[in-house]
């Protein structure tokens, strides 16, 4: 049986979240950093010598000469699996930070539009953990219609989801952010989701869908299927009645049995 490479599992993991209705249209992007092995495990497609060049609305010197896999701009991930080629695509970050180049793929297309987020999502959550090589963004239906029910505090949202699914509090014990409503694909939304990534595993964008960063595309996923399944749970429970829930006592147990260390601020 022939070993999955990272682009497959890239690919595999587009077409799960289309599968989980998480990626309408071209709703939601996906990036990769790729490290020294596995640019050497896809050397046969990737092409340096005449490859495309744009610039980057910033410095990101930090990830010079660094290159990731990145979704499309205006494509579909049910689309993945078929034209992976026009679908997907491999960036080189340049030696300056300055700009970066396509290496594969992205045929007629650039990055998602979001590769500033992406990208300084990489920077602040990996000064951090030291092992980020994931962020991934798509439009969970629960997550999202929950931002629209509370205030925007992300120790309100954190404790809802926590509260919600017993496992939530051992997946993200850290917690989950949350940002206003901003316009997508600038610097400004940017630089505060990357703020918070520094803090949390997670931030809701509000009334738009939801960042996860890790260290692995599956455990990513599961980061996001965790929370959009928690916020399916309160609202589903919301609307019947809540009559009693998860204390902060049975919080502070479980965190004590799974050794995680709960964010004190959410307690």
């Amino acid at each position: 049986m022939k070993k999955e490479t990272i682009l497959d599992s890239f690919i595999r993991t587009c077409y799960d979240g289309f599968l989980q209705g998480w990626h309408e249209r071209n709703g939601g992007n996906l990036t990769y950093h790729l490290d020294s092995t596995e640019v050497a495990q896809l050397a046969d497609i990737i092409k340096e010598e005449g490859s495309l060049h744009y610039e980057l609305p910033g410095d990101f010197s930090v990830l010079k000469d660094e290159y990731f896999i990145t979704t499309g701009s205006n494509r579909f991930m049910r689309n993945a699996p078929l034209d992976p080629e026009t679908t997907l695509g491999i960036i080189k970050i340049d030696e300056k930070g300055l700009g970066y180049n396509i290496v594969w793929g992205l045929k007629n297309s650039k990055p998602t539009s979001e590769l500033p987020t992406h990208l300084l999502n990489h920077i602040n959550r990996n000064s951090v953990t030291h092992n980020c090589k994931v962020i991934y963004h798509a439009h969970p239906a629960n997550i999202t219609a929950l931002s629209y029910t509370i205030d925007i505090d992300s120790r309100i949202l954190t404790r809802i989801l926590w509260q919600s699914e017993t496992e939530c509090a051992v997946v993200f014990p850290q917690g989950v952010g949350i940002v206003p409503w901003m316009i997508p694909g600038g610097m400004d939304i940017a630089i505060e989701t990357s703020n918070l990534i520094k803090e949390f595993p997670a931030v809701v964008w509000a009334y738009h869908g939801l960042f996860c960063a890790g260290s692995a595309l599956d455990e990513t996923f599961g980061l996001m299927h965790t929370i959009e399944k928690a916020a399916e749970i309160y609202l589903k429970a919301k609307t019947v009645g809540i009559k009693h829930t998860i204390t902060d006592e049975n919080l502070k147990e479980l965190a004590k049995a799974f050794k995680v260390e709960l964010n004190p601020k959410f307690l």
